[in-house]
């Protein structure tokens, strides 16, 4: 259905105008204005880029394990030395930590989306300017045009040709046509035409007000990473309340000791079981994430997007505002047929520009290009339309030059299979540049078959200004096995004449979208073999998302235009430029500010190196927790007292997971994401923490049969200590690889502190660490030798049994 706008002729306006100025609603005073901002009529709605200050801080403190280790730490400030209670404070300064980064990154988020932010056009004392959403106030006018969102609820004053596209909100996918008097819902946005509309509802009385603001936040929902967290810590939970009444009944009952030690040793067998420190550091390297981004004008909507493109392996590039700059120029016009004036059919073309108020790229050069002709006047205008693939005009040329109608589309929609032109079309096409037809019909231009007895009158020639940063980035896609499609509504040639130049590989292998198959698996086959795809419609976009989908690959969807709006929703990921329309910015989790196509390598990058960091220090964090579960349960069977006490185990896990974690979850990382986190991550430490907790446990019963006396449990506990560290550090060793010269000093950084504790006396009283004797230290060090040995092979092992 096409609405089509009437102008009126007699008022004195210019081709396009539609109704002249001074009959167009003045909109409100600057008076009324006031009023209605004393009596509290603005679109005040609350428009967050991230989580609040108190939402931020609730999150980091209030915590499942955060409240256990608060409870075990304030028992252990009554019952042990304050060594004893360290786990305590690690616990406060990492909980301080993801505060402040995640306190820096909703600073960075909350200054990009107010650059990022669209300004409404409102006309207010019969003058129009852009004004941030929360001025608008009840009973504004504001302007529409293509691709422009509608804020708040209204009512539409004018309409020229006006279609708007409300899916967003009734999942009714085929635009809406509107008419003075309709309502326009919040959430909305426009197709085609223009208009304006009356504010009726503001603030959270508005329809979409709460989903634009729920949109907006800073989230961290459907990430499998934070998902494959959530599930590993269940199971954690359902392991350690069995494991720990064991060990309470076990240290406080059987076992006819000292009280105050056996609670201190019953908290030092809890405490470690908790991998506490592996939530705070996946919210700590998303927050930095993202302000690494933001650093490079990169608004991340949604958290996990981040991730998300990581594990991306097909990207689908829109053509027109991401391979190539917006802005087009006219370099030749080409007449058909001999009687054809070339003078003639420019005043043609300058009023076809004048006609449109909101002027695509292609009908601006010609504006630029062909001045609006004296004595034109427009009767009846249609936009241009994605779907259509056409705009047109009728009008009155004065002078007694009677009444036309005109089209101006793409020449394979308005032209005739087999038709001369076509040929000259493609030739220009092969070239990389773009070719618009100007035909006259007999006919409204709106009216059924218009296109159909259009007569072909000119070739209006444009060329496309190609971005200097798309083919390094496509390069760089190419590079990580990322597969890149160029869909575009451009013709097919067209499309892959600039996909060549910018050296895509398979441009040479150009489908038109119209012989596309309509069966999703075939359409799949299509899509995967081929690589530049032309003509295609919005709803194809989103027809190839869902194809390329339901092969099991993971889509990014690139766009500025309203017309990839659909294809952008539906794509696991969306990228919208910053100067695309407000409606593309809308729905995209990734929003490139800066215009620059080239920053999509570094969201790429960054993902991965969350994802491949945050993968390693989890198999740290849960290497911890199973060898801390299975020494509990050997000490419970075995009726023995816990060799650790909390000071122990706080040393242990600062130098082998909490100081070597932070900096390996910000190191680089350019491997590719992979799928299976949960798997990916268990099957290396359930080997690593079975082996290191029998080491350990052998050793401790070793050393009980070694030693005796009064001290003889402070012996056996620094050489139980002794073995469990230096399979720890052999662990960190194996994940820290491959080696770089940082990752090496790391490691042995890390050994040098626990030699140090070792030989400097006041350090072996704080920590109670005291290896007597050498016979028993050596043999825990050629304990811990022999699982380091089975660690290297159980380890290769599940890389050939269990491949991620």
């Amino acid at each position: 259905m096409t609405q089509r706008a009437k102008i009126d002729t007699d008022s004195g306006g210019t081709a396009g105008n539609g109704p002249p100025v001074e009959h167009r609603p003045a909109g409100l005073t600057s008076a009324e204005v006031a009023e209605r901002v004393a009596r509290g009529e603005v679109n005040d709605v609350p428009v967050r880029s991230s989580r609040s200050a108190v939402d931020i801080v609730r999150a980091n403190v209030f915590t499942r394990f955060n409240a256990i280790i608060g409870v075990l730490w304030v028992i252990m400030l009554f019952v042990a030395p304050i060594q004893d209670s360290l786990f305590g404070f690690v616990i406060v300064a990492n909980t301080g930590i993801g505060i402040i980064q995640e306190l820096r990154a909703k600073k960075t988020l909350d200054g990009l989306a107010v650059i990022g932010e669209a300004k409404p056009t409102v006309r207010r004392d019969g003058t129009a300017a852009g004004l941030s959403t929360s001025e608008i106030v009840l009973g504004d006018l504001i302007e529409l045009g293509p691709g422009d969102k509608v804020v708040v609820d209204g009512v539409v004053a004018e309409a020229e040709s006006l279609e708007v596209d409300e899916s967003l909100l009734t999942g009714e996918a085929d635009p809406v046509v509107k008419k003075p008097g309709d309502p326009m819902m919040s959430g909305s946005f426009v197709m085609a035409g223009g208009g304006a509309f009356t504010a009726t509802k503001v603030g959270r009385e508005a329809y979409a007000a709460q989903f634009a603001e729920e949109a907006s936040r800073f989230t961290l929902v459907q990430s499998e990473l934070r998902t494959g967290i959530s599930t590993i810590l269940k199971y954690v939970t359902w392991m350690m309340a069995p494991t720990a009444t064991g060990l309470i009944i076990s240290q406080l009952v059987v076992k006819d000791t000292d009280l105050k030690d056996s609670i201190a040793r019953t908290v030092g067998g809890i405490v470690p079981m908790i991998p506490e420190g592996l939530v705070l550091l996946t919210s700590v390297a998303f927050a930095i994430g993202v302000v690494r981004l933001g650093r490079k004008q990169c608004l991340v909507q949604e958290l996990p997007a981040i991730e998300g493109l990581a594990r991306v392996d097909v990207v689908c590039l829109d053509k027109t505002g991401t391979l190539t700059e917006g802005g087009m120029d006219v370099t030749d016009l080409r007449p058909l047929g001999t009687d054809t004036d070339e003078a003639y059919v420019r005043k043609v073309l300058g009023a076809l520009g004048a006609s449109d108020p909101h002027p695509n790229a292609s009908l601006q050069a010609i504006i630029e290009a062909y001045p609006d002709p004296d004595g034109w006047r427009c009767a009846e205008a249609l936009p241009f339309s994605s779907a259509r693939k056409y705009s047109g005009a009728t009008f009155d040329e004065g002078d007694g030059g009677g009444e036309s109608s005109w089209l101006l589309g793409a020449p394979d929609v308005l032209l005739a299979e087999g038709d001369p032109a076509l040929a000259e079309t493609d030739h220009l096409n092969e070239q990389g540049l773009r070719v618009l037809l100007l035909a006259r019909t007999d006919r409204e231009p709106g009216a059924p078959g218009a296109a159909e007895a259009a007569r072909p009158a000119a070739l209006v020639v444009l060329e496309q200004r190609l971005r200097p940063d798309a083919s390094g980035t496509l390069a760089y896609f190419a590079d990580q096995n990322v597969a890149a499609k160029v869909i575009s509504g451009d013709n097919a040639v067209s499309v892959g004449a600039v996909a060549g130049k910018l050296d895509l590989p398979g441009a040479e292998n150009t489908v038109d979208a119209r012989t596309l198959p309509e069966e999703r698996e075939k359409m799949a086959q299509v899509l995967e073999e081929n690589a530049v795809f032309g003509r295609v419609t919005p709803q194809q976009k989103r027809d190839m998302v869902a194809a390329l989908q339901s092969k099991g690959h993971t889509v990014a969807m690139t766009g500025d235009g309203v017309n990839d709006v659909l294809a952008l929703k539906d794509a696991d990921i969306g990228v919208s430029m910053g100067s695309g329309s407000e409606a593309t910015r809308a729905v995209a989790q990734i929003v490139l500010l800066n215009n620059s196509f080239a920053t999509l390598p570094s969201v790429v990058a960054e993902g991965r190196r969350v994802i491949g960091n945050i993968t390693r220090v989890a198999t740290l964090f849960l290497t911890k927790t199973v060898y801390s579960v299975l020494l509990a349960v050997l000490v419970v069977c075995s009726q023995v007292e816990y060799p650790f006490l909390p000071r122990h185990l706080t040393l242990l896990s600062t130098l082998t997971i909490g100081v070597p974690a932070f900096f390996l979850a910000l190191a680089p990382n350019k491997e590719r994401a992979k799928p299976h986190f949960v798997r990916r991550v268990m099957r290396y430490a359930v080997p690593g923490g079975v082996i290191a907790g029998a080491a350990t446990f052998a050793t401790y019963l070793l050393a009980r049969h070694h030693y005796s006396g009064a001290d003889a449990l402070g012996a056996e506990t620094s050489a139980a200590t002794l073995t469990l560290f230096l399979v720890s550090l052999w662990v960190l060793a194996i994940i820290a690889r491959p080696y770089t010269w940082w990752r090496l000093a790391l490691v042995a950084t890390m050994a040098g502190a626990f030699l140090l504790v070792l030989v400097v006396p006041w350090l072996q009283d704080f920590f109670a660490l005291r290896l007597v004797g050498t016979t028993m230290p050596w043999a825990a060090v050629a304990i811990a030798a022999t699982g380091a040995a089975l660690l290297e092979l159980a380890w290769r092992w599940v890389d050939r049994r269990f491949p991620a």
